[in-house]
C-alpha cells in the first residue's frame, strides 16, 4: 500500500465512523500517548505523536492521529507558499495505524496516563469534539502547532492545574533551529532547506516546553510529568510499552549532499575563475547562472517574508547573500561590455557577503556548515568581477 492510499483510506474511515461522544468509557479504558520514530521521507524525519484510546469493554481502539494531510488537495502547493498548510485530525481504528508503522519499520512507544476516570472521559470527549468534521482541520505550523504540541496543549486545556510538566532533566536555553539540526542531519538537502527559508526565529534561546514540537520531547516530558491525587503528586506515566521494536533509519549524507556538490561547484568557479584572470577574459554565462540563481532563490524568500503566513519566514538574513536584484543583474552580465555603475554594485555584494560571517559568529542566526562553500564560491567571483571591472576602467 503507497502513501497516498494509505492516506485516502485514513480519510474514508475518517468520514464512515460514527461520532462517539455520547459514549461513556469503562473503568478499564486507557488514554495513551503514543510516539512513533523517524521515517525516510522529510516529514517524517521528526518522528510523529498521537493519543490512543483503548477500552476493552465497549471494544474500542481508536488513534486519534493530528499529522494528516492530502498533497492532492486543491493548490496544495499554492497555499503550502503562503503557508496556508492544513492538516486534519483523523480518528480511526489503531490496528491501521499500528500496520502502518509496522510496514515502514519505525519503532513505535506508548505511555498509558494515570488517570481517575473523570479525567479519561474528558480527554475522551474533547477528541470526539475535535474529531467532527467542522472541527478537524487546522492551519498546521512544523515549530508551533503540529501534532506533538497538540497533544501538549490538549493535556493542559483537558487536566487544567492538576498535573505538572516536569523539564528538569531536558537541556536549558536551546534554540529551535538547533533542535532542528538534531533531527535532521547537517548535510541533508533537507537540512539545508529548512536552514534557507527560515530566519532567525529559530535562533532565540526557548523553553523546554516549546521543545515539545518533536515527539522526542513529548515523549520525555510526559515522562517525567506528575499529576495531583488528593494531596500528593504521582507520575503522569502509568507505564510505558514498546509497541514495535525497530532500530532508527540512518540519515547519513549521501554521495549529492550539499556540502559534496558546493565543494565541486566550488573546484570548478575557482578553475574557471583562474582561466578568466589568465586569458584577462569574463565567463559571462557562469556570471549569469550565480546571478540569476542567487536572485531568483533571493525572490523566493523575500516572499515567503513579506507576502506569506509563514511564522519562521521573517527577519532571515539568507536574503544577504540569496540577494533578489541579481535576478535583473544577471541579464545585464549577458552583454560582452557591462557597465562601470555596475561595480559600485558588485562591491556593495562582497559587503553583504562579508556581513553573513558575522552574523553567524554573534549567533544572530546560524548556518549550516554546507553553506561555507557557497559563500565562497560567490566570494571569489565576486571578487574577481570587482578587480575586472576596476582593470577595465583604466
Amino acid at each position: 500500500m503507497n502513501r497516498k492510499i494509505r492516506y485516502f483510506l485514513i480519510l474514508f474511515i475518517l468520514i464512515i465512523q460514527n461520532n462517539l461522544s455520547q459514549v461513556n468509557l469503562s473503568v478499564y479504558s486507557e488514554i495513551s500517548i503514543v510516539t512513533a520514530g523517524p521515517g525516510e521521507e522529510l516529514y517524517e524525519k521528526f518522528g510523529h505523536s498521537a493519543i490512543r484510546v483503548k477500552d476493552p469493554v465497549l471494544n474500542l481502539d481508536l488513534i486519534y492521529n493530528y499529522g494528516v494531510f492530502d498533497f492532492e488537495a486543491p493548490n496544495f502547493l499554492l497555499n503550502f507558499a503562503q503557508g496556508k498548510m492544513y492538516y486534519l485530525l483523523a480518528r480511526y481504528d489503531f490496528k491501521y495505524f499500528l500496520a502502518s508503522y509496522q510496514k515502514d519499520k519505525r519503532w513505535l512507544k506508548q505511555q498509558v496516563l494515570n488517570l481517575n476516570q473523570n479525567e479519561k472521559q474528558q480527554f475522551f470527549n474533547y477528541l470526539e469534539n475535535n474529531a467532527l468534521p467542522e472541527n478537524a482541520t487546522y492551519l498546521y505550523d512544523p515549530f508551533f502547532d503540529n501534532c506533538a504540541t497538540k497533544l501538549r496543549d490538549i493535556t493542559k486545556e483537558v487536566l487544567g492545574n492538576t498535573y505538572a510538566f516536569n523539564t528538569e532533566k531536558i537541556q536549558k536555553n536551546k534554540t529551535l533551529r538547533s533542535l532542528m539540526n538534531q533531527e535532521i542531519h547537517w548535510n541533508t538537502w533537507g537540512n539545508f532547506g529548512i536552514n534557507l527559508i527560515a530566519g532567525t526565529i529559530l535562533d532565540k534561546e526557548r523553553s523546554q516546553l516549546e521543545y515539545m514540537y518533536l515527539p522526542d520531547y513529548v515523549y520525555q516530558v510526559f515522562k517525567h510529568s506528575t499529576i495531583q491525587r488528593d494531596d500528593t503528586f504521582v507520575d503522569l506515566v502509568k507505564k510505558e510499552e514498546v509497541l514495535l521494536n525497530f532500530d532508527e533509519i540512518p540519515q547519513d549524507a549521501t554521495l549529492f549532499s550539499p556540502l559534496n556538490v558546493f565543494i565541486i561547484l566550488l573546484l570548478i568557479v575557482a578553475f574557471v575563475t583562474y582561466r578568466d584572470v589568465k586569458f584577462k577574459k569574463r565567463s559571462k554565462y557562469l556570471d549569469f547562472t550565480i546571478f540569476f540563481t542567487t536572485g531568483f532563490v533571493g525572490c523566493i524568500l523575500a516572499y515567503l517574508w513579506l507576502f506569506s503566513s509563514h511564522t519562521t519566514a521573517p527577519n532571515n538574513f539568507n536574503i544577504l547573500w540569496a540577494f533578489a536584484p541579481n535576478l535583473i543583474v544577471a541579464f545585464l552580465l549577458l552583454k560582452k561590455k557591462i557597465r562601470m555603475w555596475l561595480r559600485a554594485y558588485i562591491l556593495t555584494l562582497l559587503i553583504l557577503l562579508l556581513a553573513v560571517p558575522f552574523l553567524w559568529i554573534l549567533e544572530m542566526q546560524l548556518f549550516s556548515m554546507a553553506f561555507i562553500p557557497l559563500f565562497l564560491i560567490l566570494f571569489v567571483r565576486y571578487l574577481f568581477l570587482y578587480k575586472y571591472l576596476l582593470a577595465s576602467k583604466k
